[in-house]
């Protein structure tokens, strides 16, 4: 976001008044249609004054967005993006034409000369992006000296996007950035050559930032499906005026996919490295407008292992996470698994907390926060000291593990994932490894994990941890956070935990050996609540004494669901 120190507003004033519109007539030479998979029901929740963006709730009926006090800056940035005016529109009819008429006007005649947080390239092409695809709607009954202000702010945005779009940090904020400059050049009457010096810088960061196997640097599922979004927006756009770039019709059958492997038997994204689910109907959208069938049954999609059988589908994060500017939203999750049964998630991480403030962004990157296993109060990649990114600050990952490995084999009876990483070995000489057997009919998971002194160096590492911390034996635990929705229960008298699923289902959780098991809290971290979901958590705890200890588990369907339909993924 736009840097707020006195310097930072003289800066960016400066460079949007550099960016003039250019003289002329002004007009429309393409409308595009809405792009945007808008809520009719958000939409009307705004134009009643509710405004829930970022996880927060301000309460204004009656009053101009930009009148209101954001409570936090995630808040003011989803504000200026104006990505709700997808939400306004769809929610149709003369009110919501007639006040997304005046907000954008008023965004114009407030800010519309630099003024305020809204001026970075990311946020300016994502609200460029919008104001257009929404402006045949927004024209309509519009006075004229509004539709001057109104063109006066397009072009500006154009023009100032044009000069400082290089600005924008890689991945999603340069895509965001480079779309709404395309669809500039496509509409906007007198931006000659725009468009086509766009697509090739278009065509050049899908080349830097989309990976041979269709993954972006930050490891992210969901910013991976934002990019999917815009890019299949850019390929429409041209393909009906003109010539589509062949880089970028490349990135698509790329990056397409490896969202079908991300994707859960429900339908929904893993959840991992600052990603949530997805914003309803959005992947869907996207994987049937590409025309793309195809999926990544290569064994690994962007650093994660997909593994499906029957109804049930688990994803592991099998790979180093990100590093320097891609990490400021990363995890400490390798490792970690999700597992869901048909349309119910059953074993989660806990998501992304930055919609719910720092504290809660800090905590859902902890390691303790996924489903794996951690050194008690250790993350096997630690948070580190803020640095500058794109005009903001983020905390990026440090002290990665430096060695992760991955291994896949099927048989007939059962596809078997082996992982290992060495995030402990620096700090305790420990090394996890992690065996996962899922059956071929989607009933068992079967897994083993273990902490282990590989070599003589990490053993002396360890002796030195374990004289320090405690002679009893270094604490470690095991968890598997558990979905809100499923109710948990110790059963069978402690040697067992019940999971009941919404549609029916029960699941039973055993550890292979007499071992302390608890039920615990934990939280869902979802970014479309107003707050933290409470949910529980089953926790093995042991203590590490020697060289190498062991957990096994199983988790086995015990009970089918009362009602199957089928899931969302096999639909698509």
């Amino acid at each position: 976001m736009t840097g707020h120190t006195l310097i930072d507003r003289w800066r960016t004033g400066w460079r949007v008044a550099m960016a003039r519109p250019p003289k002329g007539a002004r007009s429309l030479v393409w409308q595009p249609e809405p792009r945007g998979t808008g809520s009719a029901r958000r939409g009307q929740q705004i134009l009643s004054g509710l405004w829930h963006l970022a996880g927060q709730l301000v309460e204004a009926p009656g009053t101009s967005p930009w009148d209101l006090t954001a409570p936090s800056t995630p808040f003011e940035m989803q504000l200026h993006g104006q990505g709700w005016l997808d939400d306004v529109m769809a929610a149709g009819g003369r009110t919501a034409r007639l006040a997304a008429q005046a907000w954008v006007v008023g965004w114009a005649r407030r800010f519309g000369g630099g003024r305020g947080p809204g001026w970075d390239p990311t946020l300016t092409g994502r609200r460029l992006l919008r104001q257009i695809s929404h402006a045949p709607a927004l024209l309509r009954g519009m006075e004229a000296r509004d539709q001057t202000v109104f063109f006066d702010m397009l072009y500006r945005q154009a023009a100032y996007l044009r000069a400082h779009w290089q600005i924008a940090p890689a991945g999603l904020p340069r895509m965001e950035a480079l779309t709404g400059l395309l669809y500039a050049g496509l509409t906007l009457e007198g931006m000659v050559g725009l468009s086509a010096a766009t697509a090739q810088a278009l065509a050049q960061a899908v080349r830097d930032d989309v990976d041979e196997q269709g993954g972006i640097a930050s490891r992210n599922p969901e910013a991976l499906l934002e990019v999917a979004m815009l890019l299949g927006w850019s390929i429409d756009a041209l393909r009906v005026l003109g010539d589509v770039p062949a880089p970028l019709m490349a990135a698509q059958a790329r990056i397409v996919p490896t969202l079908r492997a991300l994707r859960h038997a429900d339908g929904g994204l893993a959840r991992f490295h600052g990603g949530g689910r997805g914003r309803p109907g959005r992947l869907d959208r996207v994987l049937v407008t590409s025309g793309i069938r195809s999926r990544n049954d290569s064994g690994l999609a962007m650093g994660f292992v997909p593994v499906g059988h029957g109804r049930t589908s688990l994803i592991a994060d099998a790979a180093a996470p990100p590093t320097g500017e891609a990490s400021g939203s990363a995890h400490a999750s390798t490792l970690a698994f999700e597992l869901t049964s048909g349309n119910c998630p059953v074993i989660v991480n806990c998501g992304p907390g930055g919609s719910f403030g720092p504290d809660w962004h800090r905590a859902g990157r902890a390691t303790a926060s996924h489903s794996t296993l951690e050194i008690t109060g250790w993350s096997s990649s630690r948070v580190g000291p803020l640095m500058p990114q794109g005009g903001r600050q983020i905390a990026p990952l440090i002290q990665t593990p430096t060695r992760v490995q991955w291994q896949r084999s099927a048989s007939r009876r059962a596809s078997t994932v082996i992982l290992s990483h060495n995030g402990y070995a620096e700090s305790h000489g420990l090394t996890h490894l992690r065996r996962l057997v899922l059956s071929t009919d989607g009933r068992v998971l079967d897994g083993e994990d273990s902490l282990r002194a590989m070599t003589g160096a990490d053993k002396e590492v360890f002796e030195d941890k374990l004289a320090e911390v405690d002679p009893r034996g270094i604490p470690f635990s095991l968890r598997f956070h558990l979905h809100p929705d499923t109710e948990a229960e110790i059963d069978m008298g402690g040697r067992a935990v019940s999971l009941t699923l919404p549609s029916g289902e029960v699941w039973v959780f055993r550890p292979g050996r007499e071992i302390s098991m608890m039920l615990e809290a934990s939280v869902h971290l979802d970014q479309g609540r107003l707050k933290p979901r409470p949910a529980q958590q089953v926790v093995l705890s042991d203590r590490l004494v020697a060289y190498a200890a062991t957990i096994d588990w199983t988790l086995t369907r015990a009970q089918e669901a009362t009602d199957l339909p089928p899931s969302p993924a096999e639909e698509v």
